[in-house]
């Protein structure tokens, strides 16, 4: 049998001829073969004119007739297959594809209108080299986040770079005056009066854009961790958030974080901000922006002191009664002092979670939004 994959030479043949070979070899007809191995005489006939192919059970059959081993059989019919495929320029093709696909969240991007549904991969290309500004065959994606002071950004994945990028396109359409930080102080307290009532978060994108600063909310990709970002456009500020958990103390604290950075003049990708089971859980390793950030932001809130305060006083029951004369106390909402508890560990996951209201509904009713089946007006569109 060794002799028989030399008929393949530099071009592999269709097992059929081989079996053909070994039938006149044999001596054997059509008749007497199916009669011998089991197989159909139609199944033969296909074979026999290359019409059909090697299964793994002809196979087992033909070695057995013939006394090779199925294992040549599958190979001849393998090879022949192979040699039948589209040429190398396919084959380029598809690599470029792979590359593509790996370089960003494709089918995501296309779902949710970020990019067209393309065929080629060349159209994928240049598709994507719009949305990133540069071909990310050729560049690697970077961020683009300047500031006066510009921070450590964490390395992103496919999806959060996307996700970014996504928000900066958005954003600099949001048309909004300019920033000035000499007068931006007094805007944690306009922020800070709207977190004692849930429906007041419809009023953030305007009193942001009322001191320069453009707001967007874009739902995450799959794999995306962000819950909040700084950019910036020139000097112009961008906060976006994905509230990915949809509680009021995790929208509550992201934003103000993110408020503080514009304050310090930080760009910052911030991840694993809010955790949805656990609350606030800012991440392990911070830099000094970050704590910095992180600290503004519970401080800004509710007042150190004052949460010091009431957990030496109440500690460690809390009753839903107390909680609420805090809140009252402090103006805040009742949930984002549940959701400073827990961060705390004075609180656990199940304990009061009827504060813990939603708000996304809310916040993406006036802000600018992607994501949750709602488009951006058409003129937000690429």
């Amino acid at each position: 049998m060794d002799d028989y994959p030399q008929l393949f030479n530099m071009n592999p043949i269709h097992p059929g001829k081989i079996l053909r070979q070994l039938m006149t070899e044999k001596g054997w007809t059509h008749d007497e073969l199916a009669t011998i191995t089991g197989i159909s005489r139609q199944t033969i006939y296909m074979i026999l004119s290359g019409k059909s192919n090697i299964s793994a059970e002809s196979a087992v059959r033909f070695a057995a007739a013939f006394g090779n081993t199925p294992e040549e059989w599958i190979k001849w019919d393998g090879l022949f297959r192979l040699s039948a495929l589209s040429p190398e320029t396919d084959l380029a093709q598809v690599g470029k594809l792979a590359k593509l696909y790996d370089l960003a969240p494709v089918r995501e991007m296309q779902k949710r209108g970020w990019i067209s549904v393309t065929i080629s991969p060349a159209e994928l290309e240049a598709e994507l080299t719009k949305f990133y500004g540069k071909n990310p065959l050729l560049e690697e994606v970077r961020l683009p986040v300047a500031a006066r002071r510009i921070d450590r950004i964490p390395n992103l994945n496919s999806a959060e770079k996307a996700w970014c990028f996504r928000a900066r396109q958005l954003a600099q359409l949001l048309p909004v005056r300019a920033f000035n930080p000499a007068v931006a102080r007094p805007l944690e307290k306009r922020l800070r009066e709207l977190a004692a009532f849930p429906k007041e978060t419809r009023h953030v994108a305007k009193v942001l854009g009322e001191y320069g600063i453009r707001f967007v909310v874009i739902e995450p990709l799959s794999g995306c961790q962000i819950d909040g970002a700084t950019l910036w456009i020139d000097s112009s500020p961008v906060i976006a958030v994905s509230i990915r958990h949809d509680r009021i103390d995790g929208f509550w604290f992201t934003l103000m974080h993110e408020v503080a950075h514009v304050l310090n003049d930080d760009a910052s990708v911030d991840i694993d901000l809010v955790d949805g089971i656990n609350g606030v859980a800012v991440r392990l390793v911070e830099d000094e922006a970050e704590s910095r950030a992180n600290q503004h932001a519970a401080n800004a809130l509710i007042p150190t002191a004052e949460l010091d305060s009431f957990i030496r006083r109440v500690g460690p029951l809390y009753p839903r009664e107390r909680v609420i004369q805090f809140a009252n106390k402090v103006k805040i909402h009742p949930g984002i002092v549940v959701g400073q508890l827990q961060h705390r560990k004075e609180l656990g996951y199940s304990a009061l979670r009827p504060f813990l209201v939603k708000v996304r509904e809310i916040v993406t009713s006036t802000a600018l939004t992607d994501g949750w089946n709602q488009m951006p007006p058409q003129s937000f569109v690429r």
